[in-house]
């Protein structure tokens, strides 16, 4: 089955389009992978994406027009992949959407909201389209996040050592060799706010950490961050830009005085290379297999490995995964497996009290046809 997998993360930069073969072979699910293109949020959406989001305030009528132009903007990179890469012959679509909140309190996941309708992209491309598979595993007790957890465990069974997968996106989050999923606290998200912050909106990021490289960490400040109480909750645990956002680093900068933009950068940075290093080391891992756009930038990327020594470090391209694609595959996987009746999560990996088929389904043209259901689920992911 030709499945398109649609991402865009907690950064609101893009939406990764992956398009993938994948075939249930005995107790393995073969993964052939078929390329990925990218489509930014065009500038206006984005800013109101960007006004929406915690702290931000929202009405219920900005709420169903995002809703609706995000799930256009879906809908045109689902298009362009089967166009482009699978030759307009896919055959499921299956969307991640937005993320907008995750409705965390004390330490429990509530709720959560992904936005981007997929009527309009079953609409655009005739194809059947599976969305909103977070809220079943918060309904069963789970945390809803990271949901890339019985993927990761499927594609590292057998590997030797401990190896975890992480991604570092606007959260980092990191699957243990238990099975344990979890976000690790902030990937780029404070990283983006300083740099927009301090640039007046001109920069949505530090390109190649080039402000970063520029810094010295202060010490007293990463001290203070590192008092966030998130990073001390046991996993499986879940955070977002509910937490994570400008004002947390004003909050954190008061009574610093005027420090230079650059040192700010490099100590979130050091932040974020902390908390992971932190997390790799408590479980034990021999081996960090990282994707997503952090590992994009070579400051953050030389500070962990500097405070992992002993722990290879490298990218998922090395394991067949491009880095900048994997979630948009990983969400193939899911819909793949929604669609065959199987259960697109591991209660080790989100606490929920058993694994459950993910998502709704949305019809596609020719209505709703689904294959037979699987008997057995894939005990391994294989790349072809």
């Amino acid at each position: 089955m030709r499945v398109i997998g649609l991402m865009s993360g907690t950064s609101y930069d893009a939406i990764d389009a992956a398009a993938a073969e994948l075939d249930l072979v005995g107790d393995s699910l073969v993964l052939k992978p078929l390329g990925m293109v990218s489509e930014a949020y065009d500038g206006a959406l984005r800013e109101t994406l960007s006004a929406a989001l915690p702290p931000g305030t929202t009405t219920l009528g900005e709420v169903c027009r995002l809703d609706t132009r995000i799930g256009q903007a879906f809908a045109a990179a689902a298009l362009r992949a089967v166009r482009e890469l699978c030759e307009g012959r896919a055959e499921l679509v299956a969307s991640h959407g937005q993320t907008v909140y995750h409705w965390v309190a004390e330490g429990k996941v509530h709720g959560t909201l992904q936005l981007g309708q997929p009527a309009w992209i079953a609409e655009a491309t005739g194809l059947p389209v599976v969305a909103d598979f977070r809220p079943r595993d918060i309904a069963a007790g789970g945390q809803g996040a990271p949901l890339v957890g019985l993927v990761d465990l499927l594609w590292l069974r057998g590997r030797p050592g401990r190896p975890v997968a992480l991604n570092v996106g606007g959260i980092a989050n990191l699957t243990a060799p238990d099975g344990t999923a979890f976000d690790t606290g902030p990937g780029c998200a404070l990283i983006d706010a300083a740099a927009q912050g301090f640039s007046g909106g001109a920069l949505s990021c530090d390109t190649d950490g080039a402000l970063a490289a520029r810094g010295r960490v202060h010490g007293p400040l990463l001290d203070r961050l590192l008092q966030e109480p998130y990073y001390t909750l046991p996993a499986p645990k879940t955070t977002g830009k509910e937490l994570f956002h400008l004002g947390h680093l004003r909050d954190a900068l008061a009574g610093f005085g005027t420090l230079p933009a650059e040192d700010v950068v490099a100590t979130l940075t050091m932040l974020t290379a902390r908390t992971v290093a932190d997390a790799v080391r408590a479980v034990g891992a021999t081996e960090v297999i990282a994707s997503g756009g952090g590992t994009r930038n070579p400051v953050l990327m030389r500070m962990l490995g500097e405070l992992l020594p002993g722990v290879a470090l490298r990218a998922s391209d090395e394991l067949g995964l491009p880095s900048g694609a994997k979630e948009a595959y990983a969400f193939a996987v899911l819909g793949f497996l929604t669609v065959h009746g199987l259960p697109g999560t591991s209660p080790a990996s989100t606490g929920a009290r058993h694994p459950s088929v993910l998502g709704s389904v949305t019809p596609g043209r020719d209505g709703l046809r689904l294959p037979p259901p699987a008997r057995l689920p894939p005990t391994r992911l294989l790349l072809e």
